[in-house]
């Protein structure tokens, strides 16, 4: 792992203080977050259009999570 790899491992692995959480949690949604949300729920929505079609996305983007974690672990 390169030295930036670990420095962003590091940042999205740490432990997050109830102050922090709290903060993040309040903080209000922008209006460019909130649209690109909602575009991103529509793209979605048309590439997956039924039930099982987004139930079957899911369970393959998890397999494909659960071997890179797997991989990455070593």
């Amino acid at each position: 792992m390169t030295g930036r790899s670990a420095n962003i491992a590091a940042f999205a692995n740490r432990e997050l203080g109830l102050d922090d959480v709290r903060a993040y949690l309040e903080a209000p949604v922008s209006d460019d977050e909130r649209e690109q949300t909602i575009a991103l729920i529509q793209w979605f929505t048309r590439r997956y259009r039924t039930p099982l079609e987004r139930l079957a996305y899911v369970r393959r983007a998890y397999a494909r999570w659960r071997l890179n974690a797997l991989l990455t672990r070593r």
